[in-house]
């Protein structure tokens, strides 16, 4: 059985407590590896080599920074189905959605290599006379990447690519579920040829490894992606331990409104892809439909055409259409919100339990479903499943959806399905959501804009384009004054 250690200081290491945990296929249990299982003192030997990297790596210049990321674009463009068929194994999705992971890993890696040679600031006039005055990014130092299971791959680069690019040094805990994802990439970025200590990788569940990442003193960001519980725990903890820079993308409770014009079948389309692709299991996932009641049933009828031909199993099949959960304690509770769904009043349409069936039997799989008749103030309309359960939710009027879709505590992604050009527009601006999407689905974010919610889904900070630079950078205005006397801004300029 192959064995994956951690990386610290450009060397692949035992945990010093000799300690593993196996990785497990979703689908069926098969063991895929055994992976390090590290302590505080690996997080300290792992900073402590990043600590030290910052040094050079800071002076390295930008663009040589951005020919490294760019050579481990062209890796993973290389690697690409390898990396996908085992990230299928290791998380469950369906192939061709592992497959878009990893691009979405190429995409990031290619846009940041290039701001090597773009990182723009600011060259402005002075307000007093012989003074020149501008301003330049500079890196921030150790940061701390915790990132989530359900895109091992595209949301690690997320973090990583802009704060490498910029000069920073890297941390990485990846989520438990996923530790061979994880290890691919950072071989990936070792034969791209980052030097050592620039990357780190250390395995460990959050209670131990994370939590030593985010009180670490030597650490000056920590950058996560989880659930909103574990979102202020990391940002308080990280506040009493030192004022570390937090950049938190937490939750989502993404609608999808239907308005009486829209076309029925594009609209079928966009809510299927999603609220079941990756199961259910990304924070754009729609859970809800806003409909307006006079085309409510129509759409109710075709949702329950499409959802019962989609077919469970293995990622790598090509039959499949819907993989397993990450594991039985998510279907566990997502069985446990159905329960919830029916115990409300919502009527239950279709699915609602397990799939136990042959050989569903030995994954985490469960049927897709659909609740109608939700009210908004019902926990399944407010709460996030991270699961294939669907919530259809009538209401009268556009103005009435959309303040059905701002009423949750969450303000990812947003969509809406309407002929009318001036609806769209008045949509765009009234949906309280950081991504809005019309006459497509809440799911399907580039790169190069930035990725980011609203209210409890984050902390203001965003993901990917020219914003995520600002995360992992530290602004410094320069003034040169040339003038050969004391010049006092503000006082002598009245």
């Amino acid at each position: 059985m192959k064995f994956y250690p951690n990386y610290i200081d450009g060397q692949w290491v035992e945990a010093k407590s000799g300690r593993r945990y196996q990785s497990i296929n979703p689908a069926n249990g098969e063991v895929l590896g055994e992976v390090a299982l590290s302590g505080p003192e690996d997080v300290d030997a792992a900073v402590e080599a990043a600590r030290k990297a910052f040094e050079s790596w800071r002076l390295y210049p930008a663009p040589k920074r951005g020919e490294i990321l760019f050579r481990a674009a062209e890796i993973l463009v290389r690697r690409k189905e390898e990396l996908a068929r085992m990230l299928t194994r290791e998380m469950g999705k369906v192939l061709p959605e592992a497959r878009g992971d990893v691009q979405e890993a190429i995409d990031i890696a290619y846009y940041m290599a290039a701001e090597g040679r773009r990182q723009f600031g600011h060259t402005v006039p002075s307000e007093l006379p012989d003074k020149f005055a501008f301003s330049v990014r500079e890196p921030i130092g150790v940061v701390g990447i915790i990132t989530p299971w359900n895109f091992p791959t595209a949301i690690p680069f997320w973090k990583m690519m802009p704060a490498l690019i910029l000069g920073n040094t890297v941390v990485f805990k990846p989520a438990s579920d996923t530790p061979i994802m994880a290890a691919l990439l950072v071989e990936v970025l070792e034969e791209a040829g980052i030097p050592k200590g620039v990357v780190n990788l250390v395995y460990g569940p959050g209670d131990t490894v994370g939590e030593a990442l985010i009180r670490h003193p030597h650490v000056q960001l920590i950058s996560f992606t989880g659930s909103v519980e574990s979102g202020k725990h990391v940002a308080v903890t990280a506040a009493q331990h030192g004022m570390k820079r937090v950049t938190l993308e937490l939750g989502g409770k993404n609608a999808i409104i239907v308005l009486e014009d829209a076309n029925l079948d594009l609209a079928v389309d966009g809510i299927i892809w999603s609220a079941f692709g990756t199961t259910g299991q990304r924070c754009t996932a729609a859970s809800r439909v806003i409909v307006q009641r006079s085309v409510a049933k129509k759409l109710e009828e075709k949702l329950v055409e499409r959802i019962s031909k989609l077919r469970l199993g293995d990622g790598l099949l090509e039959t499949t259409d819907v993989g397993p959960l990450i594991h039985t304690r998510a279907r566990d509770k997502v069985h446990m919100y159905v329960e919830i769904g029916k115990q409300e009043g919502a009527r239950l349409v279709v699915g609602g339990e397990p799939a136990m069936e042959g050989e569903l039997a030995k994954g985490a799989f469960y049927k897709p479903t659909l609740f109608a008749e939700v009210k908004p103030d019902m926990r399944i309309a407010q709460e996030e499943i991270f699961g294939p359960v669907l919530a259809l939710i009538p209401v009268d009027t556009m103005e009435e959806a959309i303040k059905v879709n701002n009423s949750v505590q969450y303000g990812l992604s947003s969509a809406m399905y309407t002929q009318d050009v001036n609806k769209a527009f008045k949509a765009i601006r009234d949906l309280a959501t950081g991504i809005v999407y019309i006459n497509a689905g809440t799911i399907g974010a580039e790169i190069h804009l930035p990725f980011g919610g609203y209210r409890n889904t984050g902390n203001g900070h965003r993901e990917a384009g020219q914003a995520a630079l600002d995360a992992y950078s530290e602004w410094k205005s320069v003034y040169v004054d040339y003038s050969g006397r004391l010049q006092r801004a503000q006082i002598d300029n009245q």
